[in-house]
This record gives C-alpha cells, sequence and structure tokens, in this order.
C-alpha cells in the first residue's frame, strides 16, 4: 500500500467513525439497551477475575502461615469413661474402656526418632494468662515451644535471637514475644533484655518476631491464632515454671447405679495443645499422616483421643470448590457476554432495515461494498467498545464494594481490564459482521425504492 492509498484508507476510517458517532448519538437510549449486555458481562468478567485472582492470594497467603509439608495433630477433649455393667460380670468378662496418657513430649520423641520421612516435629502448648509491666496488667497468650516452631510456621525473628540449646534444656526464664505485645508493652522501649512479668515468673525478652497479616479469616479456617499477641517460652519452661497437666491430678467421681459402676474423670490430660509436623517431601504427607495415626493409636492404649490434619489438603479442596464457583459465575458472565452480542447484531440488522434508502443512496453515489460494510462494523464495534468501557468502570466499582461489604478478597489486574476490553471489542466485530454484509449485498437500485 502506497502513501495514497494510506491517505485514502485513513480518510475513509475516519469518515466511517464519524458516521457511526453521529448514528449512535442520534438513538442514545437504543444504543444503551443495545449495549446493556456487554456491559455487564464485561462488569461479570472483571469481577470474576478480582474474585479469582483474592482467591489464590488468600490460599498462598494461607499455605505460608500453616506450611505447605505441614501434618498438625491436636487432642480431642473429653470425658473418659470405664465400665463394667452386670451382665458382663455374670458371664466372667469385664470390659474397660483403656486409659489414655494423651497427646505429650514422648509423642514427639517417638515420631521424630523413627519415621524417616519427618523433617522436624514442633510440640505447643498454649495457656491464657496475663502479664505486668509497670503495674499494668495485659492478657494475653503463653505459648510453650521448641526453636524449630518458628521454622515449621514459617515465622521470622524480627530482632534479638531464638532459643538456644541450654535455654531450652535448663529451662531458663527467657522468652520470644510478638510485635504486639511488643508494642504493647514496651512503648517507645526497645524490648530486648527486659524483664516481663507473666504470671508470677518474671523471663527476660531475648527476641520479638516479625509481624505476620492473619486475617480472621484464616484463624478461623485453619485454626490458628494470632501470634503476634503471643509470648513464647522453650516447652521446658513452660513445663517447670508454669504449668504440667500430667502431673495435675484429674478429680474422679464413681458413680454407682445398681451393679453398673461408671468412672468420670473430667479435664485435660493431654500435656500438649498441639503438635506439627513438617515432612522432607509433599508426596510423603498422606503416607506420613497414616503411620503417625497409627503409633499414636497404639501408644494412646487404643484410644482415637486425637485430631490430624493435613492444611494443604484442606486448603487444595477449598480452592478447587471456589475454582469451580468461579467457572460457573464465568459461565454466566460468558452468557451475558453472548446474550449482549446478539442484541448487537438485531440491533444492527433493524438499522439495516431502517436505513436500506440511505444505503441505496451511497451505493449510487459511488461507495463500494467494502465502505458499507466498514461503516456498519464502525457502528457495531463502537457500541461494543463504549460498552466495555462502561462494564470495565462497573467491574472495578463491583469488586471494590463486594470487598467492603462481604469482606471477600478481591485483586483487580491490568490484565483482567486489558482481556475485557479485547472480549468487548471481538464481540462487536463478530456480531457486527452479519447485518454489514446484509446492508452490502442490497440493490442500490432495490434500495433506492425502498419506502
Amino acid at each position: 500500500m502506497n502513501l495514497k492509498e494510506s491517505k485514502v484508507f485513513l480518510e475513509k476510517f475516519i469518515t466511517n467513525i464519524q458516521e457511526a458517532i453521529r448514528v449512535i448519538a442520534t438513538n442514545k437510549i437504543r444504543t444503551l439497551l443495545t449495549a446493556l449486555g456487554i456491559i455487564f458481562g464485561v462488569a461479570s468478567v472483571i469481577t470474576m477475575l478480582a474474585i479469582g485472582n483474592g482467591a489464590e492470594k488468600e490460599i498462598l497467603s494461607q499455605l505460608e502461615l500453616v506450611g505447605v509439608n505441614n501434618i498438625v495433630i491436636t487432642p480431642i477433649l473429653g470425658n473418659k469413661k470405664e465400665k463394667s455393667t452386670e451382665g458382663q460380670e455374670e458371664n466372667g468378662i469385664e470390659e474397660k474402656k483403656k486409659f489414655s496418657k494423651g497427646l505429650d513430649l514422648l509423642d514427639m520423641e517417638s515420631i521424630k526418632n523413627y519415621i524417616p520421612s519427618v523433617k522436624i516435629v514442633s510440640p505447643e502448648i498454649v495457656m491464657d494468662t496475663y502479664t505486668i509491666v509497670n503495674g499494668k496488667q495485659n492478657s494475653i497468650k503463653l505459648t510453650g515451644i521448641t526453636s524449630d516452631f518458628f521454622q515449621a510456621s514459617n515465622i521470622n525473628i524480627g530482632s534479638g535471637n531464638t532459643f538456644s540449646r541450654k535455654q531450652q534444656r535448663n529451662a531458663l526464664p527467657v522468652c520470644i514475644i510478638g510485635k504486639k505485645v511488643a508494642q504493647k508493652l514496651f512503648i517507645g522501649k526497645n524490648p530486648l533484655n527486659q524483664q516481663v512479668k507473666v504470671k508470677d515468673v518474671w523471663l527476660k525478652v531475648i527476641g520479638v518476631i516479625e509481624e505476620k497479616i492473619i486475617s480472621e479469616k484464616a484463624q478461623k479456617n485453619l485454626a490458628i491464632r494470632d501470634i503476634n499477641q503471643d509470648i513464647f517460652v522453650p516447652i521446658n519452661t513452660f513445663l517447670v515454671r508454669f504449668k504440667d497437666r500430667k502431673k495435675v491430678s484429674i478429680n474422679s467421681n464413681r458413680v454407682s447405679r445398681g451393679t453398673t459402676t461408671t468412672i468420670v474423670s473430667n479435664g485435660n490430660y493431654h500435656q500438649l495443645d498441639k503438635l506439627t509436623i513438617q515432612v522432607k517431601n509433599s508426596n510423603q504427607l498422606k503416607a506420613t499422616a497414616e503411620v503417625v495415626s497409627k503409633m499414636l493409636t497404639r501408644k494412646h492404649n487404643g484410644q482415637s483421643d486425637f485430631e490430624i490434619k493435613i492444611p494443604v489438603n484442606l486448603l487444595k479442596q477449598q480452592q478447587k470448590t471456589k475454582q469451580v464457583f468461579n467457572i460457573v459465575l464465568s459461565l454466566i458472565a460468558g452468557i451475558s457476554l453472548l446474550i449482549g452480542g446478539i442484541g448487537i447484531m438485531n440491533i444492527m440488522l433493524a438499522s439495516v432495515l431502517e436505513r436500506t434508502k440511505e444505503i441505496g443512496i451511497i451505493r449510487a453515489i459511488g461507495a463500494s461494498k467494502q465502505d458499507v460494510i466498514l461503516q456498519f462494523l464502525s457502528e457495531s464495534i463502537l457500541i461494543s467498545i463504549g460498552g466495555g468501557v462502561l462494564g470495565i468502570i462497573l467491574g472495578i466499582i463491583a469488586s471494590i464494594a463486594l470487598e467492603k461489604i462481604t469482606a471477600i478478597e478481591t485483586v483487580l489486574s491490568f490484565e483482567s481490564v486489558i482481556l475485557s476490553f479485547f472480549v468487548s471489542t471481538i464481540i462487536g466485530l463478530i456480531f457486527g459482521i452479519t447485518p454489514a454484509k446484509s446492508a452490502a449485498n442490497k440493490s442500490p437500485i432495490e434500495a433506492m425504492r425502498h419506502e
């Protein structure tokens, strides 16, 4: 194409755009109604992509919190019962529910020493208590851990150090505090090497963890707490200086009803509140969980008084559910775009019928079929582009409003905006071809005679 042909083509293009704008401006209401399908379709696409991106971000952040290769064991709390019945005694058979020692440090050592796929084992004991600093009492959670806790939970020490072997072995009165605890208890001070009184024990602060953002939703779904508000001590320090449930006697009551005897023991008999196992490879998660389950059941005298969860599997299931939900909503958005395209084609066919005489006149004065096609295509594309722009604005507003109203995290991306704009333009092009060809194929003489 030489310079002269390029100039002619550009002039035709500008003329077609101007004519399309004139026709659209003449029929504003009809054009807006025609573009509604595109507007809502594009808005739906942007909103769905924003929800999908938000869900993916949430899943990744939760994976970071629980660890990719982790298995979590928690105790099942409840009453333990031992029964002997009259009928069983008559037959010389006495059936009793065996006593379980509960989840404890011996379980941790067994898992660590006898299961080769295990990388680290991190125990936790949590107690609600209080601190006293400068005469002020503050409620906190005291957590007994080992230094492996930070690796298993993907937590970094922001300042100071983690627990040394000597501090852990000798149950020394040291602690690592959460960021929010540091901000609350040591306003304007460096908390390192400061003393904090937890209940009746003075602890020396040797480290402060980096602040980790944990949403309320993540805390609920993954059964995790806000570690920024915890005070961490070596687990031996917790057991020696605060509380060891294995050394606390359990109140027992013997109830007799005729010849039936029931012994009911109340209280939490588990030494540990949580045990996190990190395996070497993610493909060993399921097999390791099964081995751990069998080992603990045997060590607990056949009692399954514990629960084993693989957080990554729960998150994958949650992600799969969200993906199905997003696919369904995307199909609905696609149907809306399809209906919008059909609406454009319908209104353009009606426009061709209304402007039959006009088509005959411009064909008679020298316009080619290509000129007529370009003119009607310009109109359909402009309608879809205008609908796409309005849909993008509506989709952005809807995404922001959805996050604020429902607390569903949405993440808008530049790619989703470009994709929506591209889709709306293509729809205008595809659904505008048939009306444009219909207009171009009309006989100029018959068209001029049309009333």
